[in-house]
Order: C-alpha cells, then structure tokens, then sequence
C-alpha cells in the first residue's frame, strides 16, 4: 500500500545559509498515528510548513496520499487537515462561521459541508453561534481540529496540540484523536510531551539538526534503549553514594535511595547488588525502571550533537 505521505532527501536551506533540513527521508504508513518528535530547531515546523504549502523546499520530493506537492500541489493540499500549534482564526466569527469560510476555501459545496457535524464531533455544538473571542483557551483547540476537518482529509497533521492545556482537555483531545484514528484517518503529530507519544503512536520518527536519527515502530525504539534504572533501599542513612559502583549515572534520593543507571548490555542488576552489598551497606528493597521514550529521545539527540 502506498505510503499517506512518502519523504525523499528532503532539504530546505534559508536565504540566511541555514540548512533547517539535510536530505530527511521517511514514510508515513496508512492508518497510524505517527510521530514526529524532535528538540526545538531540528526541523519539524519547516517539514510541517512544505507539507502545508507555506514554506518551498529546497531540494527532494514529498508526495501525500499519492500526490506529488509540486506536480500536484491542490490534491496534496485537500489530502491533508493540519492544526498549528499558534490559534490562529478570527475572534469575530462564530465557529459555524469559522467552519462555513474555510469549507467555502477549500470550494466544498455547500450541500456537502459538514459543520455542525463536525462541531458536535468537537463538542462545540453549544458554542455554535457564539463569538470565537468568547471561547475558551480549550474550546479555540478544538475548534481548530473542526477546521482542519471541513474537507473531510484522509491526513491530520497536529502540530503540539496540547502545548499549554490542561491535563482534562488533553485527555479530551486524545480521545477524540482515537476517534478520528479508528474511523481510518491517518494521524500525524509532533509533542513535546514525551509519554503522549509514547502511548498513542504506532511508529516513530526523530529529528535532530535537520537529519532523521531514528524511525521506527514505537515498541522497537523502547526495545533499542540499552539505560536501565535500579532502585535500591539501603539499611541506612547516607551522605552521599558510595564511591566505586559500577554504574553510569548513580543519584542519591533522600538518605537511603540509590537509583543506578546502567547499561544492561553490559551489567545485570545482579552485579549491582553484588556491588553494594561488598561496600558493606545492606539491601533493604529492590525495584527497577525500564527505558522510556524520553531515555531513548534524550539518548538519540545527545549522541548526534555530541
């Protein structure tokens, strides 16, 4: 099956000499949510904005469900919904407007448009008619959502959707992001927040200084990640970590919790309690914490700037 979106040795540099993107190459398969995760200034808004039309490449090619953005910018265009991360729309509108104008830019007809289909889907059915000044800071992100959704795209791009919002409406957001998901739409997003991504994504990309660090499904990322934590509670107080224990990284946590960082390919949590006892201190508890994503992201991005 042809990929939602197909990037090759995509590449933009600025009038300013700045390369944003270095040759970045990587699909996006049909019916997943994807990720595209990556520290401040490694790309990601600059690959957003070719997909979108508002920013023009520099080298290489991007096709979305199919069609190219250049040979065929307007079926690219209608293929996908993005939400930016600004809110951006007019405060004097209603949302019923809101959603009627952009319906009437992308020249759906008006016996075709779905808007209070669309704000029931956003729960902005109530709001309907009101000012888009008076809606709440969650309430404008859905409405952006609704937007994004007037031409019923096979493709939804959010860019940090919940960037600044409160964990009830980012928990609603996801919802509704499943929703959309499970009815087959194809989802793109970009997050700071790490175990968002974690949970909701089937694949992952990482960007990093312009060049694709990892891609790959989710729970191979989480496999890859070689950091391993051991939490020990010793039978008595300390002023600091004992010297001499084969660790990575060891931090004190109050007087008696060691949490050791180590690399499982080559310790076991076996030679690190061997380790502690010979320093004479006894074990009291022991529990240990697998990698997460932000072990695997931070790992990924130190290793490249490094």
């Amino acid at each position: 099956m042809q990929p939602a979106i197909e990037i090759r040795d995509l590449e933009k540099t600025y009038s300013d000499g700045k390369r944003a993107l270095k040759g970045v190459s990587f699909d996006v398969p049909r019916g997943q949510i994807f990720g595209l995760l990556g520290p401040n200034g490694a790309g990601k808004s600059t690959l957003i904005n070719i997909l979108a039309g508002l920013v023009n490449k520099t080298g290489g090619t991007a096709r979305i469900w199919g069609f190219d953005i250049d040979e065929d910018r307007r079926n690219a265009k209608r293929a996908i919904g993005i939400v930016p991360q600004e809110i951006l729309f007019d405060a004097f509108f209603t949302p019923f407007e809101t959603l009627e104008i952009h319906a009437g830019l992308y020249a759906v007809p008006k016996a075709e448009r779905r808007t209070m289909e669309i704000l029931r889907a956003v729960r902005l059915e109530d709001k309907a008619h009101a000012y888009a000044r008076t809606l709440s800071g969650g309430m404008k992100r859905r409405l952006l959502i609704g937007k994004a959704l007037v031409h019923n795209p096979p493709i939804l791009i959010l860019d940090e959707p919940t960037a600044g919002v409160d964990v009830e409406l980012r928990q609603q957001l996801w919802s509704y992001v499943r929703e959309l998901h499970a009815a087959g739409t194809t989802v793109v997003l970009t997050t700071h927040y790490l175990e968002e991504a974690e949970e909701l994504c089937d694949r992952i990309a990482i960007i990093n200084h312009g060049e694709v660090v990892a891609n790959d499904e989710t729970h191979a990322l989480l496999a890859s990640a070689q950091e391993k934590c051991l939490i020990v509670t010793v039978d008595r107080d300390l002023d600091s970590p004992p010297a001499g224990l084969p660790a990575e990284k060891i931090e004190l946590k109050g007087t008696r919790q060691l949490i050791l960082t180590y690399n499982r390919g080559a310790l076991t949590a076996g030679d690190l309690l061997q380790a502690i006892s010979a320093t004479g201190l006894g074990v009291v508890d022991v529990s240990t914490r697998e990698a997460d994503l932000e072990d695997v992201f931070l790992h990924l991005t130190r290793q490249v700037a490094a």
